[in-house]
């Protein structure tokens, strides 16, 4: 076996250990949706195809999970995750597989201002978990996951990175034409 391949696998788990511990203490249940749907959805991308032969129905393998989990709030459920693999019938590249595992959430009652503070609370506590701290090397980079995190809205990153205020636009056409100074198409 290749070592480097097996601390990749020993990250997986530790990190899976880390986000389920996190989530348990925060009271939310860990639940299991289908992975065969009748209708996909969740997110706009391509399916893979099957047929269920004992129904002679076409079924799809999910592309997200997000759907499940919703009716699960729905349906009584106020703090739920699930650690999914899911389907994408689409380019693979360095960053993109057909078949990822990702962690979704559902939280009845938070807003997004909740969900940043949760996402950064579960990231430190991972993080710690893992390396035994919360400041660690990355790329060449130090960098410490401690919580809380500096803000910045939208519109605040794009002007610290490029000088344009978009705050101050009047319209769309005002917006493309900032957006194609800097060099990004507007169009698409």
């Amino acid at each position: 076996m290749n070592p480097e391949i097996k601390k990749v696998f020993e990250a997986r788990r530790k990190i899976f250990e880390g986000i389920r511990e996190f989530m348990k203490s925060r009271d939310f249940v860990e639940v299991e949706t289908p992975i065969l749907q009748p209708i996909y959805g969740g997110t706009s991308a391509r399916p893979f195809e099957t047929k269920l032969n004992a129904l002679n129905m076409k079924v799809y393998m999910r592309i997200s999970n997000e759907l499940y989990l919703k009716r699960l709030i729905v349906g009584g459920y106020e703090r739920i995750f699930e650690f999914s693999t899911d389907f994408r019938n689409e380019g693979i590249d360095k960053f993109h597989n057909p078949e990822f595992t990702q962690v979704e959430t559902m939280w009845a009652y938070a807003d997004y201002k909740d969900n940043m503070k949760f996402a950064e609370e579960m990231i430190s506590h991972v993080v710690k978990k893992i390396h035994g701290k919360t400041k660690i090397k990355i790329q060449g980079k130090d960098i410490d996951f401690k919580a809380p995190w500096k803000r910045l809205s939208f519109l605040e990153a794009i002007k610290k990175e490029t000088k344009a205020d978009f705050s101050k636009t009047k319209n769309l056409a005002e917006a493309k034409k900032i957006a194609g100074k800097l060099g990004v198409n507007a169009e698409d």
